[in-house]
């Protein structure tokens, strides 16, 4: 099969397979909604920082030169930065449509949920070009880490999709945007296919970007959120569900580097 369809077929599957399982919030009563969706941001809360700090800040600064650390650094810093200017937009955006707005309840998206959106195309567009880079460099390495990619997404989806429907989006339009923003995953691996050296070099700064959007949403957005409940009951249990979310992508990031570390070798023989 051409290398080009199979780049897109398991960049399709990899977006596809996480949606599918945050999407199984859909079958939930809104009641049950309303007791699970606490649940799903602190579990949010560990896996957004977990792949943000375990995952993709150490892959950026293995990509560059020793020279370049105090720039990829300072990309973080200016990410972080930027996120915290485009919230204050969006704010000032849904300040107004709801003072002057003749249906303002139309206009009650949380700015978390858009810029969830927004880091989240980042992330999987770099998943798309990584998966790209290991098809083109062995068939049997892509498909592995394709399928590593979509294990790893699977849980940070869940909690993505917890914080869009906390953050005013109906149903149907969380699991539309959370399509679109999976699409992107097959947009990074064809223009990898085509320009991975171009491309190559600007990889670990889209990765530092979309590194610094998750950190800025677990800790300004979502974890002010928890302070609500101050009980000791839900801190524990705020707790120990940021914990399995940190513990869950850790083990998952791990098991995948072993895989492709086993896989790459293979092929070097």
């Amino acid at each position: 099969m051409n290398l080009l369809v199979l780049i897109i077929i398991f960049t399709a599957i990899g977006g596809l397979l996480s949606v599918l399982a945050a999407s199984v919030f859909l079958m939930l009563s809104d009641s049950q909604r309303a007791r699970v969706l606490p649940h799903g941001v602190s579990f949010a809360i560990g896996a957004l920082l977990a792949v943000a700090f375990w995952g993709l800040i150490p892959h950026a600064f293995e990509e560059v030169r020793p020279d370049q650390v105090q720039g990829l650094s300072a990309t973080i810093l200016v990410g972080i930065l930027s996120f915290f200017v485009l919230e204050k937009l969006l704010i000032w955006r849904h300040c107004h449509h709801s003072e002057y707005a003749a249906h303002p309840e139309e206009h009650n998206h949380q700015p978390a949920g858009m810029l969830i959106l927004l880091g989240d195309a980042i992330h999987n567009f770099v998943d798309g070009i990584l998966i790209a880079a290991a098809f083109l460099t062995d068939v049997k390495l892509g498909i592995v880490t394709s399928l590593a990619v979509a294990a790893h997404e699977i849980p940070q989806e869940v909690g993505d999709f917890a914080i869009l429907l906390q953050s005013g989006y109906e149903k149907k339009k969380a699991l539309f945007y959370n399509v679109l923003a999976s699409l992107t995953t097959v947009v990074g691996g064809v223009l990898a296919y085509f320009s991975l050296e171009d491309l190559h070099a600007s990889l670990p700064y889209f990765l530092a970007m979309a590194a610094s959007s998750f950190i800025y949403i677990a800790v300004a957005d979502l974890i002010p959120s928890l302070h609500e409940k101050t009980d000791i009951r839900t801190s524990l249990d705020q707790i120990a569900l940021i914990a399995a979310g940190v513990l869950l992508i850790c083990s998952l990031h791990g098991i995948a580097h072993d895989i492709k570390l086993e896989n790459s070798d293979v092929h070097k023989q």
